[in-house]
């Protein structure tokens, strides 16, 4: 038993040492050129921009409990939860250097100088800032659709089966 013991705890000693090797790994792949294009990309795009109020959000959340918890230290709790969080705001930069990463593995140079030349555009900034309005306005759109639809197959299939069967009681609902 002790044996197996063992052998378990190195399997599981060599997947932590795995997983902790692996994005340095994986982060030689890619190279300075990729990073540089991807950031461009993420910069044009902006997808790291909805993540900004994270902090902001966890901090205000935190001096909510803490304040909940204590209500007379308010003013304490408060300075020293946003001096905390104003010093793990530099950390903000190992989200873009990941995202950047992600970029850099998922395009290459070519495609990301693509995406970012269209998104830098005047057309790609319209898109950016109206396309999920419109994304928005064609599920309406989508869901009127399909509501006629089903209401013209509806009555188009029930008048069909009825000139087949016959307008009979027993035709309208099944047998039972």
């Amino acid at each position: 038993m002790s044996k197996f013991v063992g052998l378990a705890r190195g399997i599981a000693t060599a997947a932590v040492l795995f997983c902790a090797t692996a994005p340095a790994v994986q982060a030689q792949d890619v190279s300075e050129e990729q990073i540089k294009a991807a950031r461009a990309t993420i910069d044009a795009l902006g997808v790291t921009n909805s993540f900004d109020n994270i902090l902001p959000n966890l901090a205000e959340r935190l001096k909510n409990t803490l304040i909940q918890a204590s209500p007379n230290h308010q003013e304490l709790i408060t300075a020293t939860v946003d001096e905390k969080a104003l010093g793990l705001a530099a950390r903000r930069s190992d989200l873009e250097r990941e995202a950047a990463a992600i970029y850099a593995k998922t395009f290459s140079v070519e495609e990301l100088n693509a995406i970012t030349a269209f998104y830098s555009s005047a057309a790609g900034k319209k898109l950016l800032n109206d396309g999920p309005i419109a994304s928005r306005e064609l599920l309406k759109a989508a869901d009127i659709w399909a509501a006629g639809v089903s209401r013209d197959l509806t009555t188009e299939a029930t008048k069909s089966l009825d000139e087949k069967i016959g307008n009979t009681p027993a035709a309208q609902a099944p047998a039972q």
